[in-house]
């Protein structure tokens, strides 16, 4: 079979397609025709070795994937060969065969595309974890989601709406701000960064008239860097400030605005959350499920790759362009 491989640390310069031998499928396991795998920012990390793990190369990235089943390993129950499935893995997504624990997958419903399965867990995952477990969201209150139109700030953007807040998507550029509206939530243009102090001062008062007097009850925040202190000063008396991801570097927040505001710095490791709470991260699933169904959340797929090319989708990533979701499709 064909996979995308990380042979050293590095860009996606560095990724080699190679053939390697199928993988077989042993007990309580799937095997995996690939038809599609989203990219997400841990896979630029992923292969540079800057993310939480790093698997022995090599190895492919890509963590989220959607394809039929081949095999059913032994003592597995409730899955046959052609059935249709979504998966998470941590890596090993760009490849044309995979093998996935039969507990962990989740099946595909008929009506949708393996593109569409394969973008939905990640981001979804992640950003119902952030707004309701570490967020605590209630209908009515003010959400401001950085990064808007991002995988996971998109994801955000159209959860908050789902539970009832008002939502404003702060993005950088006016077409992702079209994007942002048309999910349905109000929408600000920041410049890019980074900021001197003066510049830094305007991009938070930018930021609190957006959210009115108040400030914001919730702040999502999965890109970091210079523009994480405006939004922390954005935020009102005991709000909530998500820390989602760094695409723009890792910030330093001052600590006495927290004590000023009575406010909350949280982090999200969705990953983390799952493998400790398996229980409630499947009721959020399901929640997701639901959402999917009654067309409250859609991913949205704006750029797809074939796997000898998916050097650019983790580029492409890596350049903060992705408007939603990107992923790669394995024939």
């Amino acid at each position: 079979m064909k996979a995308l491989l990380s042979v050293e640390p590095g860009g996606p310069e560095t990724l080699r397609l190679s053939e390697l031998p199928a993988p077989v499928a042993g007990p309580g396991q799937l095997l995996v025709r690939v038809k599609a795998c989203a990219i997400n920012y841990p896979d630029v990390l992923i292969i540079e070795d800057k993310y939480q793990f790093k698997p022995a190369r090599p190895f492919a990235p890509g963590g989220e994937i959607a394809g039929v089943v081949e095999r059913v390993g032994e003592g597995v129950a409730g899955w046959s060969e052609g059935d249709r499935l979504i998966a998470m893995l941590g890596h090993g997504g760009l490849a044309e065969q995979v093998v996935v624990s039969a507990a962990a997958a989740l099946r595909l419903p008929p009506e949708r595309s393996f593109v569409e399965g394969s973008a939905l867990i990640l981001t979804y995952a992640t950003s119902i974890h952030a707004l309701l477990d570490r967020g605590r969201l209630q209908a009515g209150q003010i959400l401001l989601v950085l990064g808007a139109a991002g995988g996971v700030g998109l994801a955000a953007v159209e959860l908050g709406l789902a539970f009832g807040a008002r939502v404003i998507g702060a993005v950088s550029s006016e077409e992702k701000a079209a994007v942002v509206r048309a999910a349905g939530a109000e929408a600000i243009v920041y410049p890019r960064g980074p900021f001197d102090k003066e510049s830094s001062k305007a991009l938070a008062r930018q930021f609190k008239d957006a959210v009115g007097p108040a400030g914001a009850d919730l702040v999502y925040d999965p890109v970091g860097g210079d523009y994480a202190e405006p939004a922390l000063r954005a935020t009102g008396w005991e709000g909530r400030y998500l820390v989602v991801g760094f695409p723009a570097g890792i910030p330093r927040l001052p600590l006495n605005l927290t004590l000023l505001k009575s406010c909350d710095v949280c982090g999200v490791f969705w990953g983390a959350f799952a493998a400790r709470d398996p229980d409630a991260n499947a009721r959020h699933i399901e929640t997701l499920f639901w959402l999917w169904d009654e067309g409250k959340i859609a991913p949205k797929v704006s750029r797809t790759w074939p796997l000898a090319q998916a050097g650019e989708a983790i580029a492409h990533m890596a350049a903060r362009q992705a408007v939603g979701k990107l992923a790669v499709t394995i024939d």
